[in-house]
């Protein structure tokens, strides 16, 4: 199997390993996509590539793999909640990360309020969605969802981040943005 590759403008070749490697240096929080069909098992991957994307009309966006089997549970749901994870669930992303195993034993979650996908316990936030439109993008499917509720747990919890292909809690910060003294 050959490892497709483009050039770039200067004529050097854009390895997938090179890309990765760059791209890595773009922090990304990570999230948890859940839904569930009727009397289905319900399904979720881990992302680290959800984003919002229109205020007016509310929409957010993320990317899954082509290869993704929670993916097709999730099209034909025709809804779905975005878990934005906490710094302490990272034992959950891995979880949902995984290839193989039943991705919610012992996983506490309840039913999302508009559309009853999964939301998981201990969330930093939720966004409860439906799929407005699917798109091709690569290797990858480009979803967009309709937000119809949303919310954000109590307390203030730091997010789980994604750097240079290792998880990080943010660093505290003054109102200002200058980080305070320890």
């Amino acid at each position: 199997m050959s490892v497709h590759t483009e050039q770039t403008s200067d004529g050097s070749r854009l390895e997938p390993a090179r890309l990765r490697h760059v791209l890595g240096h773009f922090c990304t929080g990570i999230a948890v996509i859940t839904a569930q069909e009727d009397g289905l098992p319900p399904v979720g991957f881990t992302c680290q590539s959800f984003v919002s994307l229109s205020l007016q009309p509310p929409l957010v966006s993320f990317s899954v793999s082509r290869l993704s089997r929670s993916w097709p549970g999730i099209r034909r749901a025709g809804r779905f909640c975005a878990n934005i994870l906490a710094a302490e669930q990272q034992p959950l992303c891995g979880r949902f990360a995984a290839t193989d195993g039943n991705r919610f034993a012992g996983v506490e979650w309840w039913p999302s309020p508009a559309t009853g996908s999964p939301r998981l316990a201990g969330a930093l936030a939720w966004v409860d969605c439906t799929i407005e439109a699917v798109y091709p993008g690569g290797d990858h499917r480009i979803a967009v969802g309709r937000v119809q509720d949303l919310g954000v747990s109590a307390g203030e919890p730091d997010p789980l981040l994604f750097f240079q292909a290792r998880f990080h809690r943010a660093a505290p910060t003054t109102p200002s943005g200058v980080a305070p003294a320890p």
